[in-house]
């Protein structure tokens, strides 16, 4: 059985997120649901699913993480372009059954290459023909049980268009000011940050392991079952001041300004398949750490690929001219994240 949900809100909501809103289902039909056991959901396996067409703006006027002091996110808003509503986005949910395929990345775009739509000699293109092309469908292999989440448009605009696929749901990100505070007073991180762009392909899914686990290479042990984190998108423009803070603990940009900021991934030699859009792979379980033996939140096979451009780059308030990162990776890393 087929099943469409259709939520529409023009409100701010200041303590849900997207994702929280999207999984949301009104009372009344909560109220009909009944437990299943394994027998019933046999008999379930490979139906339909549910789709979600979703528009929402979230704002939040403050958000706190307090302990002896405390880190403020000031004044965040998330909508569409220019504080329009975030719309056109479809999100659907689907518990697979064994070798199923379901939709995943840039598998609608394979289908369309597939019927003739787009130009099969553009790399990209053919990358994601080869990718996404599966036992005579279209999208990603899942086993018995895994929860499949896939975020896309409601209406891609042009079929034989790639630019109307990549660039169908836009999005604004701004934050007032990251400031924290503490005995010794406050301080601000950031201010003033905007950014502007597009969402691509985005998909989580929630592996269905069991209780097995597996080691990393660091030696640490990890769920079997996880939530996998797969998106892609791009920056077109956005603008910062970055006050004081760090970068990877490393590098400090303080008294930084940032104009232009454009974030993407159009040249270099880490293009093919991402259809010139930045990307970013995570998995987080339940994990152990073997250095210290804690038990805590693991964030692994993290992947972040992208170029980025910043044209006006300034220190102090004035501009020392443009910086530009190509082929910009973040690999190999693993986080084991608990309390102390």
């Amino acid at each position: 059985m087929t099943q469409s949900l259709a939520c529409r809100r023009n409100t701010t909501s200041s303590t849900l997120s997207l994702w929280v809103l999207a999984l949301s289902l009104p009372l009344p039909a909560l109220a009909e649901f009944r437990p299943l056991d394994d027998g019933a959901l046999s008999g379930v396996t490979g139906q339909a699913g549910v789709t979600i067409e979703l528009e929402t703006k979230l704002s939040i006027d403050r958000f706190s993480w307090i302990d002896e002091g405390s880190l403020n996110v000031n004044g965040l808003r998330l909508s569409g372009q220019n504080d329009t509503v975030l719309d056109n986005m479809k999100l659907t949910i689907d518990i697979a059954g064994d070798g199923e395929v379901l939709e995943h990345g840039f598998s609608e775009i394979a289908r369309r290459a597939d019927a003739g739509l787009l130009d099969p000699t553009n790399p990209d293109v053919a990358d994601a023909l080869a990718k996404y092309s599966v036992a005579g469908s279209f999208g990603k292999q899942f086993d018995s049980g895994d929860l499949v989440m896939h975020l896309g448009a409601t209406d891609y605009g042009d079929p034989t268009s790639l630019d109307d696929y990549l660039q169908a749901v836009d999005f604004e990100l701004a934050v007032d000011s990251v400031t924290s505070s503490g005995s010794e007073g406050s301080a601000t991180l950031f201010s003033d940050i905007l950014l502007q762009g597009h969402i691509g392909p985005t998909d989580l899914v929630v592996r269905n392991g069991g209780s097995s686990t597996r080691t990393l290479a660091n030696g640490n042990e990890v769920s079997g079952s996880e939530l996998q984190v797969d998106t892609h998108f791009e920056i077109t423009n956005g603008s910062l001041n970055w006050d004081a803070a760090d970068v990877i603990l490393l590098f400090n940009f303080a008294a930084v300004g940032i104009e232009g900021l454009q974030i993407h991934n159009r040249r270099g030699d880490d293009t093919l398949g991402h259809f010139g859009m930045a990307s970013a792979t995570a998995k987080l379980s339940r994990g152990t750490s073997a250095a210290s033996g804690n038990e805590g939140l693991s964030v692994h096979d993290v992947e972040f690929r992208a170029d980025i451009d910043m044209p006006v780059f300034k220190m102090g308030g004035t501009s020392i001219g443009s910086v530009q990162f190509t082929d910009f990776a973040i690999t190999n890393t693993t986080m084991m994240v608990y309390g102390h």
